[in-house]
């Protein structure tokens, strides 16, 4: 053999296997203490519990609907010393329709029980009373308005005679819960200057009636805008009318206070043998035809008068 210390050849695969082994062993132990070692900010995600469960979005709130129109009112009255509307009425409290060619709701009321109060302002006390019937009819209404709680009307009556104050057709206030309310499904339209009366019903449908009518004077005139059929009837002594049916308005006339010895001026739809231009009193004046055909239209029918 050669001098020195070194091994033998025997001895290095034993000791290849120790170092082996020792690298082996500090390699795992680096990776356990990486495992065990908590992640840096830059790596960390939110912690979760074990078994826990993604939260549901809340469902979005729905809104409460807002009533429209004027609060609800649920006092009883008593209607004793209110005024009845009608044909005879004059209540001053009550407005005059302040949109007399504007389009009413497809709405026709009549009170619900033997009267409903009739406010001028919602808001305040009953100023009237509307019969469920009465003589001359005027107690089955067109709407003019509708909300949640009230009805605008057109009603019979005057706010005032002529030149004590306005003639015109007057409306109210009712409160829904005081009516029954129904479909208005036809209306009449009377054109002066085309010198026609249609039915026209909803969806458009049209009936031409008269091709030619009568109407009020300049002293006289037709009232204009829109009324309502009110009552129908045969009035024998009336010779004029040759025994066919007068349809009366619930419209007056703006210069007449009275006529025929009666404290009142209703303009009516009613035959006449003269019965062409403006030579009545106010009323319409139509063949015995359009006047049948009228009367087996509804009470409060509305009916609109333009020149």
């Amino acid at each position: 053999m050669n001098g020195g210390t070194g091994l033998s050849r025997r001895a290095l695969p034993r000791v290849a296997l120790v170092v082996g082994a020792a690298v082996l062993v500090a390699v795992a132990a680096w990776a356990a203490v990486a495992l065990l070692a908590p992640p840096s900010d830059a790596q960390a995600g939110p912690a979760r519990a074990v078994g826990a469960q993604t939260p549901a979005a809340a469902p979005t709130p729905t809104p409460t609907p807002t009533p429209t129109g004027f609060p609800e009112n649920t006092r009883a009255y008593d209607l004793s010393g209110l005024p009845a509307v009608d044909v005879f009425a004059v209540v001053p409290e009550l407005p005059v329709d302040d949109e007399p060619f504007a389009a009413l709701e497809p709405l026709l009321a009549q009170p619900a029980a033997a009267a409903a109060p009739v406010f001028a302002d919602p808001r305040g006390e009953p100023v009237a009373q509307l019969p469920q019937t009465q003589t001359y009819g005027g107690t089955v209404v067109p709407v003019v308005e509708r909300q949640d709680h009230w009805v605008r009307v057109l009603l019979a009556g005057r706010q005032g005679l002529p030149g004590d104050g306005d003639p015109s057709q007057l409306s109210g206030w009712i409160r829904v819960s005081d009516v029954t309310l129904s479909a208005a499904t036809q209306r009449v339209e009377v054109d002066i200057s085309d010198r026609t009366v249609r039915i026209v019903t909803e969806g458009g449908d049209e009936e031409l009636i008269a091709d030619d009518l009568a109407w009020g004077t300049a002293e006289t005139p037709t009232p204009l805008g829109r009324s309502f059929l009110m009552f129908t009837d045969v009035v024998e002594e009336f010779a004029y009318t040759r025994g066919n049916p007068l349809v009366y308005l619930s419209v007056q006339s703006p210069t007449l206070a009275g006529f025929g010895g009666q404290s009142v001026a209703v303009t009516a739809f009613h035959y006449h043998d003269q019965r062409s231009g403006p030579i009545s009193n106010g009323c319409l004046r139509v063949p015995a035809e359009a006047t049948a055909r009228l009367a087996d239209l509804p009470p409060g029918t509305p009916v609109y008068i333009s020149e």
